[in-house]
């Protein structure tokens, strides 16, 4: 992490050392240890916090590649500066969003929950894109990604104990009312940071004289849609991530009903978290030593096996205990996200980059859309048919769970191993002219 700090090695282009601090800015959240309570002890139902789940996911389905394709047509730095004043917009309508007013709490949240996936949408590509191709080799995206995953890792650290800690309303001594609104407040001050430094960015490369349209657009994420589905490699390794992060993910959106299912204390969401945080700060020296290592084959096996694992003593529900396989899945998410950058942005050309990865975070959205609907049909099925409350019907789909994940985890490694997993990409030495990128 040094050589962040000191603007060495990769990170003495400008365009790298802001990455850093944009993607710490944008996603270590202070409000994410305690998420599914927020919203329920704002005065909305589980059923109603589900349903806006489900909001934020088609708001994303809807705008991710169209984003994409966007950022590499009029630019990456617009489309960063754009989805950092969506953030801003999200917090503040989150932050004065009106306690136990029913219909009109709803709506405000549902707002919130819209702009949030525009703002996820529009960066989704475009910052790891502007970066890559500030680079001279490609090799050094490895140790990017390592840094820049560890500065995120320690910043949640701190966003986990303290959103959690401010949270408790008999730990601040404050009312719940304001105490609840703090993790919030906190986002909004990451939000305004983030939206500064994405203007710190450089564009490169011309501006496109072309006037940008639908038809544009359209055309752009098409070319891109069909440059994964005919990229054996690509194609292969977005569909063996899905397969992983859609399960895994759908846990994360849920941890805090699980700790509570686990017999957890509110006061506790945070310090666990921020274990798992810490935890993410040692992950990617591993992450770049396994990827440097080992085929892609290997790799996906590997995080494969280890995300059943989590699945397998997630599903026993230990008291207390449980907590670990809770942190082991989120180690091997923050793996799996080093893989795909690693991989997709090796197989990636320069011109549609941000729309390839926006393809992929399309395709992952609804690999998690899917998880979650699945999961939460086979919740329900359970309560009506034997009469179960929420936290036995949530045992007994997560008990089930990591055997439907092993079977189709299994049936797809056997099938990707005879379409020829791709093998290491070879990197590519190119030089960065002048009129492509500014030191």
């Amino acid at each position: 992490m040094s050589s962040l700090f000191r603007a060495s090695g990769p990170f003495a282009h400008a365009n790298v050392r802001w990455y850093a601090w944009f993607t710490t800015a944008f996603n270590a959240r202070f409000y994410y240890p305690i998420l599914a309570i927020l919203f329920v002890d704002l005065g909305l139902s589980l059923s109603q916090y589900v349903t806006l789940n489900a909001i934020w996911a088609v708001t994303i389905f809807l705008a991710e590649v169209p984003s994409g394709a966007l950022a590499d047509l009029i630019g990456r730095r617009k489309l960063l500066i754009g989805a950092s004043a969506l953030m801003v917009l999200e917090m503040a309508v989150l932050l004065v969003a009106p306690r136990d007013a029913g219909l009109l709490l709803f709506v405000f949240c549902a707002v919130n929950r819209i702009l949030s996936g525009l703002a996820e949408a529009g960066v989704s590509g475009a910052d790891q894109a502007l970066a890559y191709d500030s680079l001279e080799d490609e090799d050094d995206w490895d140790e990017v990604l390592e840094v820049a995953m560890r500065l995120r890792s320690a910043a949640m650290v701190v966003a986990m104990v303290l959103g959690a800690l401010v949270y408790d309303a008999e730990v601040v001594g404050l009312d719940p009312a304001l105490a609840h609104r703090l993790p919030v407040a906190f986002c909004l001050v990451q939000a305004i940071a983030a939206l500064v430094i994405s203007w710190k960015f450089t564009e490169l490369g011309k501006p496109d004289e072309e006037k940008t349209n639908f038809a544009r657009v359209f055309r752009q994420t098409w070319q891109g849609a069909k440059w994964v589905m005919h990229t054996r490699a690509a194609m292969l390794i977005v569909l063996g991530g899905l397969l992983i992060d859609g399960v895994v993910r759908n846990f994360a959106t849920i941890t805090s009903e699980y700790y509570r299912w686990i017999e957890i204390p509110t006061a506790f969401f945070g310090l666990i978290s921020a274990a798992a945080a810490l935890l993410g700060i040692y992950t990617p020296k591993i992450s770049r030593r396994l990827v440097q290592r080992f085929s892609p084959f290997t790799n996906f096996a590997l995080v494969g096996g280890w995300s059943f694992l989590a699945l397998f003593f997630l599903g026993r529900g230990w008291d207390y205990w449980g907590v670990l396989p809770g942190i082991a899945a989120m180690v091997g998410m923050s793996h799996l996200g080093f893989l795909m950058s690693r991989y997709l942005n090796r197989l990636a050309q320069s011109h549609q980059r941000a729309t390839i990865l926006s393809v992929k975070g399309l395709l992952f959205n609804i690999g998690y859309g899917t998880a979650s609907l699945v999961f939460a049909g086979a919740m329900f099925l359970r309560k009506r048919e034997y009469g179960q409350d929420g936290e036995e019907a949530l045992g007994w789909v997560m008990s089930w769970q990591p055997w439907i994940f092993l079977l189709t985890f299994v049936i797809f490694m056997l099938v990707a191993k005879g379409l020829g997993f791709p093998r290491k990409a070879r990197a590519r030495k190119r030089q960065v002219t002048p009129e492509s990128a500014h030191h």
